[in-house]
């Protein structure tokens, strides 16, 4: 066992099994909670769901998408959405006292003071008209009878313990203006800014770098030792939960299939479901490199640079550099990864070879033609062989249009029939694994993996010799996410494309790239094939990419492969 699952866990014995066996002292004790849909069919939810969390414990609430963690911390904070969902029956105690019985007004005195929540996305949680100390003004104004001195000396105090720099200029900070870490830490300190006897984390590193990751789940674990606050924790990351985990509850389907301490859970599950979670995870050892059955370049950038906002006529001021001579060549049949920290040039450098931005300096070969500095007119001809699969589905398919009119939409714009894009469109459902007659449904009627899926077919429709995937599975559940990137594996082989894969996740880069180029600042600090970056790196940048991995001192056993099968189309709305 690594160093991380070795050190001291609290000696918790409730929770094993499904949930029995509660805690006296139980700082949060949710006991048989149902939560249905309202309406003339009622839907159930959460179905007879049970957990503890002890003082100062941290435990970790883990399941895919829709297995029912989110409404769980919801219906904790009296947060479900009113007309749509109604707990039936059961009970939420925080430190006794039953959340589903309290009146608003009393709720409302509830949050902040003895439980708070961390959400997922903080440019969503967070107020973009205000400032960071006037949004933490309005926790304490609400919350606290403090003077205004009190409530001034309050806010620097936390912001000091979340280690957020120069907190004087982040008071007066909005939100747009600082970096996705920076925005955690603000909404940890809003979170924590009155000593709540319970935290609710609901995914909030998914979207953060490695490194990032690492500097947030170490100050919750920092912050929780000093004030003695219990965490629950909800995430799909098992490498998450290796770290920080001292029990753990495995939903699925609203229901509670498996808890217990955090060893037991990742030495010796004892359900299907739990070993599936373990599998998915991607291993940190690099895969064998597939053999090179080409030598033909498909694109290849030197000296490539991005600088943004560069001084003219009218701004004196230096710009931003954010890429600067990056070289990198990708040969047809592989996969280049380009991995990094958030703000290190990797998504730059994807919208440079896509010319959605126009490159400053350097030049882009696609097939050995230059198109750095072509006019959007003359690029047009070759925008078609170079298609990108974007991080988020939901937002770059059209939720108005069909699958099927989403898919044909280029190749028609480029000179194809409607009948043969469509029979094509087809094909290329089938070949990413959904249903052909999925051609006439609507985004919203599939699951985050399954539009994953139809964003890669209609990249694919447009016959393309280069794939650039930024971030196309960080979003994903660890299940979800094994199956794209197999998904893509066998694209390649069937196809011979070109893949250049931008990632944070140095698992996800251990598993599906030939090569690696470490980006930091803009510049390409190491670059090799996988194997040799991931297994043998020689810069210290990179060993501290892989360093700070999630689960890095845990080997996830494969217990048997995950299941290729592709779950059924969900046709009601918002399935």
């Amino acid at each position: 066992m690594g160093e991380t699952i070795a050190k001291d866990r609290r000696p918790i014995e409730a929770g094993t099994g499904t949930g029995t066996g509660m805690q006296t002292d139980a700082i949060l004790v949710v006991e048989n909670l149902v939560i249905e849909t309202n309406g003339r069919d009622p839907h159930r939810i959460i179905d007879d769901v049970s957990l503890t969390v002890g003082p100062g414990e941290t435990v970790c609430l883990v399941g895919e998408s829709g297995s029912g963690k989110s409404v769980t911390s919801l219906a904790t904070m009296g947060l479900l959405p009113k007309g749509a969902l109604s707990a039936r029956s059961g009970r939420i105690l925080v430190e006794g006292e039953d959340v589903l019985a309290a009146s608003p007004s009393r709720l409302r005195q509830m949050r902040a003071t003895r439980m708070s929540m961390i959400f997922q996305e903080p440019m969503t949680a967070l107020n973009p008209v205000m400032t960071v100390e006037e949004q933490l003004q309005e926790v304490l104004t609400a919350h606290a009878s403090m003077s205004a001195a009190d409530r001034r000396t309050r806010i620097r105090e936390i912001l000091s313990l979340v280690h957020l720099p120069d907190v004087e200029r982040m008071c007066r900070s909005y939100p747009h203006q600082l970096s996705g870490g920076q925005r955690q830490r603000v909404m940890i300190a809003m979170a924590l800014v009155l000593e709540p006897k319970l935290l609710i984390a609901d995914e909030p590193t998914t979207a953060l770098d490695v490194t990032t990751q690492k500097q947030i789940l170490k100050l919750i674990a920092e912050i929780q030792e000093r004030l003695g606050t219990s965490v629950l924790f909800i995430t799909h990351d098992m490498g998450v939960v290796a770290d920080i985990a001292d029990r753990v509850y495995v939903m699925r389907h609203g229901k509670l299939v498996e808890s217990g301490p955090i060893q037991s859970i990742l030495t010796k599950p004892e359900r299907d479901y739990t070993r599936d979670l373990l599998s998915a995870v991607p291993a940190l050892s690099p895969r064998a490199a597939r053999p090179a059955s080409s030598r033909e370049i498909v694109l290849e950038t030197s000296q490539l640079g991005m600088v943004y906002g560069q001084a003219s006529l009218f701004k004196k001021r230096e710009g931003t550099v954010a890429a600067k001579d990056v070289d990198l060549k990708l040969t047809r049949g592989r996969t280049l990864g380009i991995v990094g920290e958030s703000g290190s040039g990797k998504s730059t450098v994807a919208r440079c070879v896509m010319r959605l931005i126009d490159p400053t300096t350097g030049s882009i070969r696609l097939r050995n033609h230059e198109i750095a500095n072509l006019s959007r007119r003359a690029l047009r001809p070759w925008r078609k062989r170079i298609q990108m699969i974007f991080q988020d589905p939901n937002r770059s398919l059209n939720p108005r249009l069909t699958v099927g009119d989403s898919i044909i939409e280029g190749p028609v714009n480029y000179g194809a029939s409607k009948q043969d894009a469509r029979a094509r469109a087809r094909e290329l459902l089938e070949l990413v694994g959904l249903p052909a007659d999925a051609i006439d449904r609507h985004p919203h009627q599939f699951s985050g993996g399954q539009r994953q899926r139809i964003a890669i077919a209609r990249a694919l429709a447009m016959e393309p010799d280069v794939l650039v995937a930024d971030e196309a599975v960080s979003a994903l559940d660890v299940s979800v996410q094994a199956q794209v990137l197999d998904l893509l594996d066998d694209i390649q082989t069937r196809l011979g494309v070109a893949l250049l894969f931008i990632t944070h996740d140095l698992r996800v880069a251990a598993q599906i790239c030939d090569d690696v180029a470490v980006m930091q600042r803009g510049r390409v600090v190491e670059y090799g094939p996988t194997a040799e970056v991931l297994g043998n790196p020689r810069e210290a940048y990179t060993r501290e990419l892989i360093d700070a991995a999630p689960g890095r001192h845990w080997d996830f056993p494969n217990f048997r492969p995950m299941p290729a099968a592709v779950a059924p189309v969900d046709v009601t709305p918002g399935g």
